[in-house]
């Protein structure tokens, strides 16, 4: 009798397949004789030779290495790096700019329906530089055992050294930086500010350049450490204000949180709109940027700084009238959810990175007496899998 069980895939093994449709991760789905195949540097509609290259119980994960049928949206890498066993940083770059939207888009859409159980449409945005490339102000390169920089392939622990990176400010590609030997395994962590400052740390320690980087948005100005979290395309920061700001639709008077505030970003033109009568809860977690932040709004009397975990500040905070959150890729999770709820906002923006976790996160908000009234996408990773949403909930 014939078993219906797929059948066992190897590492190392080649195998020809039709792609099909992509999935969240920055990879595509294939199937070969009942099995399962997560496949990198293809695109839905090719048929290609993929060798495997990890092995599960559930699945396996491979590399197209010959593209039989290309598609059409199917374009020569920029960066010599991003192939096959080469640098993890990109996903994306054989992938036309545009589609490259079409297939977050898609993705956003299939965790929703999936995890969120809602189902949507919405449009993923382009950000300039309009070719995808030297966007990135925020680099950790890791260190090659010969003491070159680089950067992890996909899914190891292996380092591709590289020369320099096409999806980093040009600033940060300077020969003598990748030609140096570096000893010790510590990352390097690379910040080029707005006002054109490039600093250098290691293990959270600034090597060359300021020890203070200056960012400017707009009208306000941020006086941070290099390694406190900021957005790493350098449109983001003022693209996604303005996005934030909107959506609030804040009144004079009005009380806010800025949950995940970082070094506050969101909270400068918050703290504008509601005036002297209103008031700003900041919390985060990061020590570092909460020192940060209480430099940056020491004057500011509306401002109040909260050092500590989400979950545990907000439910402290008596009046809250509307609430921003910008969570880490993991999402806020089903205890700050409902702590968010509990104190009855009128409206709540959520920035996110990740539409898994945000598409989770809107399941318990609808559940919790909220509606999704507004979804939006942005390519603030362009050559990457990743993308930033904002949504806004409003009390039913």
């Amino acid at each position: 009798m014939e078993s219906n069980s797929p059948k066992r895939l190897e590492v190392g093994q080649r195998v020809t397949v039709d792609i099909g449709p992509v999935a969240h991760g920055g990879h595509f789905v294939a199937r070969h004789e009942g099995a399962v195949i997560f496949v990198r540097h293809a695109i839905t509609g090719e048929r290609a030779v993929v060798e495997i290259t990890s092995v599960s119980s559930k699945m396996a994960r491979g590399d197209a290495i010959e593209i039989l049928t290309a598609s059409e949206h199917r374009v020569k890498p920029a960066c010599e790096f991003a192939k096959p066993g080469g640098c993890g940083g990109c996903d994306f770059q054989h992938v036309e700019i545009s589609h490259q939207r079409e297939l977050k888009r898609q993705v956003v859409q299939e965790q929703f329906s999936r995890l969120g159980k809602i189902e949507l449409d919405l449009d993923v945005i382009g950000v300039e530089p309009s070719d995808g490339l030297h966007w990135r102000t925020r680099m950790d390169f890791a260190i090659s055992r010969s003491g070159t920089p680089g950067l992890f392939s996909s899914r190891s622990n292996e380092i591709t050294e590289i020369d320099k990176c096409l999806i980093a400010v040009e600033e940060m590609d300077k020969p003598e930086f990748f030609a140096r030997v570096w000893k010790g395994d510590d990352r390097l962590e690379v910040a080029l500010s707005s006002s054109g400052e490039l600093n250098v740390s290691r293990g959270g320690r600034s090597i060359s350049g300021p020890t203070q980087l200056h960012e400017k948005v707009g009208e306000y100005e941020y006086e941070i450490s290099p390694t406190s979290f900021w957005q790493a395309h350098k449109k983001a920061p003022q693209t996604l204000m303005k996005i934030a700001i909107d959506l609030l639709a804040l009144r004079a008077g009005d009380h806010v949180a800025d949950l995940y505030g970082g070094v506050g970003l969101f909270t400068a033109p918050i703290a504008d709109q509601v005036g002297d009568i209103g008031k700003v809860h900041l919390i985060e977690s990061s020590h570092r940027a909460t020192l940060d932040a209480s430099k940056i709004f020491a004057k500011i009397k509306s401002v109040e700084i909260h050092s500590g975990r989400v979950e545990q500040k907000l439910p402290l905070i008596k009046k809250l009238d509307v609430i921003l959150l910008d969570p880490p890729r993991t999402g806020a999770g089903e205890m700050v959810i409902k702590a968010m709820a509990a104190k009855k906002p009128r409206t709540i923006v959520y920035v996110s990175c990740d539409p898994a976790s945000l598409a989770r996160d809107a399941r318990l908000l609808e559940d919790a007496g909220y509606h999704l009234d507004h979804l939006v996408g942005y390519d603030l990773f362009p050559m990457t899998q990743h993308v930033e949403c904002v949504a806004r909930f409003m009390r039913d």
